[in-house]
């Protein structure tokens, strides 16, 4: 994961004090108190959302009878194979910087985010813009197919179903997508960032607790290495010019809007610890006592861990692994008070594929940019672009 808050710099939180970043920070006026409580403030706030509602729209994606808005389930082998699969793809990437020019890599991977990001924003905004159509709206239903074959060898390669009101919140998206590519501004860049972190937090299901402990404890190793180990975790994400982080100015208040001193948060931060918070939601359901307590304590968790990451960062002036300060805090609280209530056994047999969610595919591919939930990109894409019959709106979505 990238890492989670940053020093003052032009690589923003997160960002290690190599010489040039510290001669870059030494040419602009340091961040003032009260422009870096404003920009981590933010970022808290910004990961905080798309856990949130993330979670309650995986309860309703988790109980939707159909295939096509079925989530993809992380089972404990795919847990423990991908920390492995995100430092190959994490060294690849770094090796791809070192030898190819990185105008030309951020250029393809900027028409790629391009198309992702237009898809997961439109994703996520659909139930929201559903509430502001008319009754009388002319809705007309559409069909995009394309087959491969004739006869009995024909094959179907996209069938996708959509109707008028998925193709406004499409050109609503379409318009942040062009913003973003065109000036690559922040408020775009987080824009879409929050899709993929609600989006991600949504459709990646945990199997159950074992699982996400296996992921966590994984991935926490992964984090750890990769930015005190070496320096390739801080070279990629100073390099890598897509929306796969959360970003805030802590000169927002002398700069306004073009402000360009950046706070930062991997969106892997986000996903990473949002997906064992939404399990530990459906298992407070499953629990049938009409409270969310293990919910509630993992999203406590959470704040207290990422509150804990950006304190350390500032007194050890430098990147800090923000997994090293979540995963003990979102496994360990939970575990607490299933300890202190008596429901460990309950927690550890809880299996939300084989309660909550009876057909659901199993996770077969890893996405290929590692250490963010943009890392979990090539997902969410498949999943959106999968054939669908048009979406209920869901009472617990955004």
């Amino acid at each position: 994961m990238e890492e989670a808050a940053a020093l003052n710099g032009s690589a923003g939180p997160g960002a290690s004090p190599s010489p040039p970043a510290a001669a870059t920070a030494s040419a602009r006026p340091p961040a003032t108190p009260e422009g870096m409580a404003l920009a981590y403030g933010s970022l808290v706030l910004m990961a905080l959302l798309p856990i949130f509602f993330g979670a309650l729209r995986s309860v309703s994606c988790a109980k939707s009878k159909n295939s096509s808005e079925m989530p993809e389930t992380i089972t404990s082998r795919d847990a423990a194979r991908f920390p492995i699969v995100a430092s190959c793809t994490l060294l690849g990437l770094y090796l791809f910087f070192k030898i190819f020019s990185q105008e030309y890599i951020n250029l393809l991977l900027s028409m790629y985010f391009f198309v992702l990001g237009i898809l997961a924003l439109s994703h996520t905004i659909s139930p929201m813009m559903n509430r502001f159509f008319p009754a009388n709206f002319p809705n007309k239903q559409y069909q995009l197919l394309f087959t491969q074959g004739s006869g009995e060898s024909k094959e179907e390669i996209v069938n996708y179903e959509f109707d008028t009101k998925d193709l406004v919140c499409l050109a609503l998206s379409s318009v942040v997508g062009v913003w973003y590519l065109l000036r690559k501004h922040w408020i775009a860049n987080n824009l879409f960032g929050l899709a993929f972190s609600l989006n991600g937090v949504e459709l990646l299901h945990l199997n159950n607790v074992s699982t996400g402990c296996i992921l966590l404890g994984g991935l926490f190793i992964y984090d750890v290495f990769w930015v005190f180990g070496t320096n390739v975790m801080v070279t990629v994400a100073k390099s890598f010019e897509a929306p796969i982080k959360l970003v805030f100015p802590q000169d927002l208040l002398e700069k306004g809007l073009e402000a360009d001193n950046f706070a930062m948060l991997g969106l892997g931060d986000i996903v990473i610890p949002g997906i064992f918070i939404a399990l530990l939601l459906r298992f407070d359901i499953s629990l049938k006592k009409n409270t969310h307590t293990y919910f509630y304590t993992s999203f406590v968790a959470y704040i207290f861990g990422l509150g804990l990451t950006i304190f350390i960062m500032h007194i050890f002036k430098h990147a800090q692994p923000a997994l090293l300060y979540l995963v003990p805090a979102c496994i360990g609280f939970p575990l607490l008070v299933a300890l202190a209530k008596g429901e460990v056994t309950e927690m550890f047999s809880y299996e939300s594929s084989a309660e909550i969610l009876p057909h659901t595919p199993r996770l077969t591919h890893f996405p290929t940019v590692s250490g963010s939930p943009a890392s979990l990109a090539d997902s969410m894409q498949q999943k959106l672009s999968c054939p669908r019959r048009r979406r209920q709106q869901s009472p617990s979505a955004m």
